[in-house]
C-alpha cells in the first residue's frame, strides 16, 4: 500500500481528514493516524494513535480492537481515539466561510462537474444519438453554468443535488451542527436557480431541471423530447 492509499485508508476510517486531528497547545494541532500491532503470542490486536509533534512521534493507547477485517480495526480504533478525547476539532482558517473544517471538507467534497448522476444522464443522451457541450454558460456573459447544453436548438440542463437544491422528496434540513449555514446555503441556492432559469427563458432558452435521484434513461428522453422539439 502506498502513502496515498495509506491516507486514504485513514480518513475513511475516521471519517474524513478532518477528524484525525490532535491539539497539540498554543494553536497548533497535528494529523493523527492509528496503528494497528498484533501480538503474535495472544493474537491480540492494540491500537495506537499517532502523531508527530516538534519532529518526533507522539503515541497514545487507545484500546484493543476485534473487527473481522483491518478496516473495522481502524474504525474501532478512531471511535475509541474519539472517546477518549484525544481528538479535537481543528478550526477552520481565519477568514474562512465555513464555521468548520467539517464544514469546510464537506463543502470542498461536492464536486463542481462530472458526478456520477451527470455521468449517467450524458452517456443515456449520447446513445441517443444527441451532441452537446459539457459545463458550459448557455449565456457567455451571464456567470451560470449549465451542466449539459445544446447551443443550436438552446436548451440548457441542469442536473440538481437533491441536498444542495432543496429536492422536495428527498431534501432534509439540517438539524444539528451548522443548522442555520446550511438552511442558508440551500435556499440561497434555490433562489439562485429560480433567477437563472428566468433569466434563460427570457432570452429565449428552454431549461430543464433533472433531480440526481431521477433514472437517467427516463430524464434523457424527456430531454431527447424536448431538444427534437427545437430542432
Amino acid at each position: 500500500m502506498n502513502a496515498a492509499a495509506r491516507v486514504a485508508e485513514q480518513d475513511r476510517a475516521a471519517g474524513g481528514q478532518h477528524r484525525r486531528t490532535v491539539d497539540i497547545g498554543e494553536g497548533r494541532f497535528a494529523r493523527a493516524s492509528i496503528a494497528l500491532r498484533v501480538y503474535q503470542r495472544t493474537r491480540r490486536i492494540r491500537a495506537y494513535l499517532r502523531w508527530s509533534e516538534a519532529g518526533r512521534t507522539k503515541e497514545r493507547y487507545v484500546g484493543e480492537v476485534d473487527g473481522s477485517t483491518r478496516a473495522a480495526n481502524l474504525k474501532q480504533a478512531w471511535t475509541a481515539a474519539r472517546a477518549l478525547e484525544l481528538l479535537t476539532e481543528e478550526p477552520a482558517p481565519a477568514g474562512s466561510w465555513a464555521s468548520s473544517r467539517e464544514t469546510r471538507a464537506i463543502m470542498a467534497a461536492n464536486k463542481g462537474r462530472d458526478t456520477k448522476p451527470e455521468l449517467l444522464l450524458r452517456r443515456a443522451l449520447h446513445r441517443r444519438g444527441l451532441r452537446y457541450r459539457v459545463s458550459t454558460r448557455p449565456l457567455p456573459k451571464l456567470r451560470r453554468t449549465a451542466d449539459v447544453v445544446f447551443t443550436k436548438v438552446q436548451v440548457a440542463v441542469f442536473v440538481d443535488g437533491c441536498f444542495w437544491h432543496g429536492c422536495p422528496e428527498h431534501h432534509r434540513p439540517a438539524t444539528k451542527q451548522n443548522s442555520d449555514f446550511w438552511r442558508q446555503k440551500v435556499a440561497g441556492n434555490r433562489a439562485r436557480d429560480r433567477e437563472t432559469d428566468l433569466i434563460l427563458q427570457e432570452a429565449g432558452w428552454s431549461v430543464i431541471r433533472v433531480w440526481e435521484h431521477e433514472d437517467p434513461e427516463e430524464a434523457a428522453a424527456r430531454i431527447t423530447k424536448v431538444v427534437r422539439s427545437r430542432a
